[in-house]
C-alpha cells in the first residue's frame, strides 16, 4: 500500500485496508456479504428536526390578554423580546435609552425574528417599534408623524 492517496482514504475511513491493496481480489458471494454487512454498519445515525413549539394562540381569534413594553438598554435585552414574541405576546420597544449602534443593531435582530416567525414589524415613532406576532392584525394608516430629526438612523 504505497500509494498515498489509499492510505489516506484508509485513515479517514473512506476504505478498509484490505480493499485498498494493489491486486485485484477476486469477487466471490462471501466476499460481497461482508461488503454490505460493512455498508450497512458504518451508516451514520439518522437525527430527526423537531420543529420549535408552535406559537402559543390566544383564546379567541384577535384577543389579546397582553402587550409586552421593553426599553432595553443593552443589546443583550434582545434575548427577553425574542422569547416573549416568540410566544405569541407582542412586543413594543422603546429604543430610547440605547445608543444608536445597538439601537440599529436590535432593530435588525428584531426585523430577523419577526420574518421568520411570520409577525411584522412596524414603527409607531422615531425610536419606538411595535413587534406583532402572526395572529394579530394591527390597524392604523401606516403613516409616521411628521419627520422627526432623530429617526435618520433608523431608516429602513
Amino acid at each position: 500500500m504505497s500509494n498515498p492517496l489509499k492510505k489516506t482514504m484508509v485513515y479517514l475511513g473512506l476504505a478498509d485496508e484490505e480493499e485498498v491493496y494493489d491486486e485485484p481480489v477476486a469477487e466471490t458471494p462471501a466476499r460481497r456479504e461482508r461488503a454490505v454487512e460493512r455498508s450497512v454498519e458504518k451508516a451514520a445515525p439518522v437525527t430527526p428536526l423537531h420543529r420549535p413549539a408552535v406559537v402559543r394562540q390566544p383564546t379567541a381569534p384577535g384577543a389579546v390578554s397582553e402587550i409586552l413594553t421593553v426599553h432595553p438598554k443593552q443589546y443583550r435585552d434582545a434575548q427577553l423580546i425574542a422569547e416573549n414574541f416568540r410566544d405569541g405576546i407582542p412586543v413594543i420597544i422603546n429604543l430610547s435609552q440605547m445608543s444608536d449602534a445597538d439601537a440599529r443593531r436590535l432593530i435588525d435582530f428584531a426585523s430577523g425574528l419577526s420574518l421568520g416567525l411570520y409577525g411584522r414589524i412596524e414603527r409607531v415613532t422615531s425610536k419606538v417599534f411595535l413587534l406583532s406576532p402572526e395572529n394579530v392584525a394591527i390597524s392604523g394608516d401606516g403613516t409616521l408623524a411628521p419627520a422627526d430629526p432623530e429617526s435618520a438612523p433608523f431608516t429602513q
